[in-house]
Formats: structure tokens, C-alpha cells, sequence
């Protein structure tokens, strides 16, 4: 392990995670980990580490760091513009970063959460056997601040394969998330999940990685009685008394009151992890497909 990048900037929210703590649900620790896996594991294979290698996860961009020593980095997840010391350089794609070079990330053209992921991993501590930070439980790592300096593990045996990865690019205006519905969609009317399924939902400013709060249609409640505390996944569209639904993400909690509408299936929550504040989201039925 050896120091690999100095933190001069981490926009709105820098973190280090990874694939999270699966299996500590029982002792009330959830899984955490990277909002969109599906990025995390792209970045890693890009640069020759294990999926589950921990990266940085910028929110919003505005991340910059100085390379202490040649590093092989990969920037995935929302575009956004990227520079090597002041020069142009490509997101999806294997990047060199030299000794004393900058790397620095500038706000996304479209979604929310970049990763930057450099060969041998984020080498930081490991709380319960994983490097993420929880900003829910406040579990792992604090977030990266300026100053801060990232250590670098070994580079693994294996080398980079590609020097660049094509991605589909992330919608601009609206995003369809497929669902399942339950498991309490009985405990609403059947016009709630037909609104579900045919209205149109809003992002809010007042999401995060715990989750993503949306305004739309309100969801009217069939029954009214007090629902006893049960175990939350990723991907649950929770409501509360208000009726309009809360897109849980990464740090969730792992137990939740409110009941369970419907519940968005894992392919689809890395999609859902990039919608930013003023997206429209739809939900479709997992038989009848979606985007």
C-alpha cells in the first residue's frame, strides 16, 4: 500500500465505496456500497482490479486530485469532462495519470454520480469487511475532504484488456424503472398502483444516497393501521403518510414502517442511482419491460 492521490477537491460529495457489507442485516449494519454498482465494476475491470475494488464516487462532479505517483485511473458512470493535467481526457476509457499530474472531473452533461477508480484500489481502512461509507449509519470512511490523501494498494497481477468500454448513454429527461409490485401493495388502493404505473414522478433536491424522494401523484392508502417495522431492500418505493413515494437507494435503512408499494428491480436501481433533482421517472411492471 503506497499514497496514490492528494484530494484538492470533492465538489457537493466524494466518497470511497465499494460493493458494500452484504449479510450484517441482522445485527442492524446495511449493505451500503456504490449507488450504481454497475459503474463501480466497469471502472474496476477498466483498469484490471477486482469488481469489488473501492473508487471514489463523486456526486455532481468537482472532484480533483494530484497523482503521487504514475497511476492507471478510469472515470465512469454520468459523463462529465475530464482533464490530465489541463488536456482533455475520456470517461469509459483506461487513462494515465503521471506523478504530480491533476485529474480533475467537471460537473456531469447528464446524471449524478461519477467514479474514479485507479489500479491496485483504494487502499483506505475496511470497516466490517468493506471500505464504503454509510452516510446513513455513518459506517466506513468519513467523506474525502481536501487535504485528504488516498492510499493505493498493489496493482493486482492482471492487466487492463481495453483501453476503452462503450456505454449507452444515460437518458436526458426521462428515465422508466422497472418494478414488482409488493410487497404491501395490497395495503393500497388499486388506483395507487394503477397511478404508480401511469404517472409521471418528479426527483426532488431532497434526495440522497440514502434515497430519492419524489413528487408526483399522490399513492391513497387502503388500509390505515400501523404497520409493524420489517427489513427494506434497495429498490423499495416506501410511502408514507404524505403519499408520495421514497426511492430507496445504497444506504437505505434496513427496517422501515411505512408500507411497500412496489419494489425496483437491482438492474434498474443503478439506473435510478443517476437521476438528478427535475428527472421525470415512470414505472413499468417487470413483464411489460421498460427502458
Amino acid at each position: 500500500m503506497t499514497k496514490g492521490l492528494e484530494v484538492l477537491a470533492t465538489g457537493p460529495l466524494s466518497t470511497i465505496q465499494d460493493l458494500g457489507r452484504p449479510g450484517l442485516a441482522g445485527v442492524g449494519v446495511g449493505v451500503s456500497g456504490a449507488a450504481d454498482r454497475a459503474s463501480l465494476r466497469l471502472a474496476n475491470r477498466l483498469v484490471g482490479n477486482d469488481e469489488g475494488a473501492a473508487a471514489v464516487e463523486v456526486t455532481f462532479g468537482g472532484f480533483a486530485a494530484r497523482a503521487l505517483r504514475d497511476l492507471t485511473v478510469a472515470v465512469t458512470g454520468a459523463p462529465c469532462p475530464v482533464t490530465v493535467d489541463g488536456r482533455g481526457a475520456g470517461t469509459n476509457a483506461v487513462l494515465r495519470v503521471p506523478a504530480g499530474a491533476e485529474l480533475r472531473l467537471g460537473v456531469p452533461e447528464r446524471g449524478l454520480r461519477v467514479y474514479v477508480a485507479v489500479r491496485g484500489g483504494i487502499a483506505v481502512e475496511p470497516v466490517l469487511g468493506s471500505r464504503s461509507t454509510d452516510v446513513l449509519a455513518g459506517v466506513g470512511p468519513d467523506p474525502v475532504a481536501p487535504g485528504t490523501v488516498l492510499p493505493v494498494g498493489a496493482p493486482p497481477r492482471r492487466f487492463p484488456v481495453t483501453e476503452f468500454a462503450p456505454v449507452p448513454p444515460l437518458p436526458a429527461g426521462e428515465l422508466v424503472l422497472r418494478v414488482v409490485p409488493g410487497p404491501r401493495h395490497d395495503w393500497f388502493t388499486a388506483d395507487a398502483l394503477r397511478t404508480l404505473l401511469h404517472e409521471p414522478y418528479t426527483v426532488t433536491p431532497e434526495s440522497n444516497r440514502v434515497g430519492i424522494r419524489l413528487d408526483g401523484p399522490e399513492l391513497a392508502r387502503a388500509r390505515d393501521e400501523e404497520l409493524p417495522s420489517e427489513g427494506m431492500v434497495a429498490g423499495a418505493l416506501q410511502v408514507p403518510p404524505s403519499g408520495k413515494p421514497t426511492l430507496f437507494l445504497a444506504d437505505h435503512p434496513v427496517t422501515g414502517g411505512y408500507p411497500v408499494i412496489a419494489v425496483v428491480v437491482a438492474a434498474d436501481v443503478d439506473k435510478a442511482a443517476q437521476a438528478r433533482p427535475g428527472m421525470r421517472l415512470r414505472f413499468s411492471t417487470l413483464r411489460t419491460g421498460g427502458h
